[in-house]
């Protein structure tokens, strides 16, 4: 068996403590921001910083710091802010550095990581994925380990109990957790209201409300399947209802196997979703966002996003506030005798940062992804609605009432299931959301969808 990290769930106490305790839309960026398109380290030669908070020093010689992340200023506007904010505040305090930023939309960043990592060209610091995602920078040595920065001064306890681990390998921290993400279903109120529909409870509720929207004209769900990883998220739920979180998890981690009858089960119920009329005409072929466009626009009743999404539906001041007062959101129903809880969720941390460990600047790296985490877990909340990887007093910030009751529901989680393609490595993972589409599209039957996901994931050990 290969090398075991924090794969999934964290249990109710240990996911967040946010009693007292709080995404960004980095799968939804898009379109890139100006930036130096150089991502190798520039750095000028001279002395490093002494120690990760002791600032510069006049005898310290100019360096310059790349850092590459994904969120543009386009379509993430608030954390694009926040970043510029947080890096004018680090060069003060760090008189000899200067941090020349480069950023990409999701699937760009992704490719151009892949690239860069194979010419030995990381950033200084950049964002990454947990789990299957950070793996092989992690043992190809590209990341540097931040064991360092979390022992210091206590940062360690600062972080919702689980989300370090989702990005170590080997029990060596590679990266820091900037975001903290549940999967809701998003539902729009008057809809149902003019229908004649509530909230369902059960699976078997959930085809009774899809069937009496799409027989008055109505598309039940909003779905961009050209992404994959959208309709992957469906799949996780049944997958989680029917089988519990330790089905899909085991079947990854190679203790199961993905021939389990309970995916398969998942997997044919997809298909009668699909035959029920649940998803918007042509799901398979549109993206993320244009799908999305449905619901916003009140043309789809249902919406399955990340927690990411929040400031649609709660601050963003470019929709509509009628728009945002109509939308609410359930747990995905429970499948009569599943062995899944209610309150099991997909989701989990979203992107972290990480130094190279090739940087010619360390240690000013280090000290900026400590700057960065901690300055980032203040203002995230209230200034992005997103949820980051630390603690939050929700006593003490002035949020909307959804958003709240999403924190809520990560309090009383009983097991948040990491996202199966952050899970599992890029070979595996792009059999996995080839083989999504194909599931939705009846393409395959669900034994096949799970023999090639078994097939994979042998083919890995």
């Amino acid at each position: 068996m290969k090398k075991k990290m924090y794969l999934s769930m964290f249990s109710a106490a240990a996911v967040l403590s946010l009693a007292a305790c709080g995404s960004g839309d980095n799968e939804e960026a898009s379109g890139a921001a100006g930036g130096n398109d150089d991502s190798g380290n520039n750095a000028a030669e001279g002395n490093e910083a002494e120690g990760n908070n002791e600032g510069a020093s006049e005898d310290q010689e100019e360096v310059t710091l790349d850092f590459m992340h994904l969120w543009p200023q386009g379509s993430s506007p608030d954390h694009y802010r926040i970043v510029e904010d947080i890096i004018s505040e680090f060069e003060e305090e760090y008189s000899h550095v200067t941090v020349e930023m480069e950023v990409l939309e999701n699937e760009q960043y992704k490719n151009k990581l892949q690239v860069v990592s194979s010419s030995n060209q990381l950033p200084d610091v950049g964002m990454t994925w947990p789990a299957g995602f950070l793996e092989p920078y992690a043992e190809g040595e590209m990341f540097a380990p931040l064991d360092d920065i979390l022992d210091e001064d206590g940062m360690r306890d600062d972080f919702v109990a689980g989300t370090v681990e989702a990005y170590s390998v080997d029990d060596q921290a590679y990266a820091l957790p900037l975001e903290l993400n549940i999967a809701p279903v998003f539902y729009n109120q008057a809809i149902f209201e003019e229908n004649g529909v509530e909230v369902p409870e059960t699976y078997e509720d959930l085809l009774s409300v899809i069937d009496t929207l799409a027989s008055n004209g109505v598309t039940p769900i909003a779905l961009g399947n050209r992404d994959r990883w959208t309709g992957s998220m469906w799949y996780m739920y049944l997958a989680d209802r029917i089988g519990g979180s330790d089905a899909l998890n085991s079947a990854i981690d190679r203790s199961g196997s993905f021939e389990d009858e309970r995916l398969v089960d998942a997997a044919a119920r997809i298909q009668e979703m699909v035959d029920h009329d649940a998803f918007i005409p042509g799901f398979n072929g549109l993206s993320d966002q244009e799908a999305k466009a449905e619901f916003m626009n009140s043309s789809a009743a249902m919406y399955l996003i990340g927690s990411w999404d929040l400031p649609n539906y709660t601050t963003n001041e470019e929709v509509d506030q009628e728009f945002r007062d109509n939308i609410d959101f359930f747990k995905f129903p429970e499948v009569d005798g599943g062995e899944g809880e209610i309150n099991n969720w997909v989701g989990g941390p979203g992107v972290g940062l990480f130094v190279a460990e090739d940087s010619d600047v360390k240690e000013e790296a280090k000290a900026f992804v400590k700057h960065f985490t901690e300055e980032w877990g203040k203002r995230s909340v209230e200034d992005a609605g997103v949820i980051p990887g630390t603690q939050v007093n929700t006593d003490e910030v002035d949020l909307p009432d959804l958003f709240i009751d999403v924190l809520d529901e990560l309090n009383n989680a009983s097991d948040i299931t990491l996202f199966a393609d952050v899970q599992m490595s890029s070979s595996v993972a792009e059999e996995h959301l080839n083989m999504i589409q194909s599931l939705f599209g009846g393409e395959v039957t669900p034994e096949e969808f799970t023999e090639a996901h078994e097939e994979a994931l042998q083919a890995e050990d």
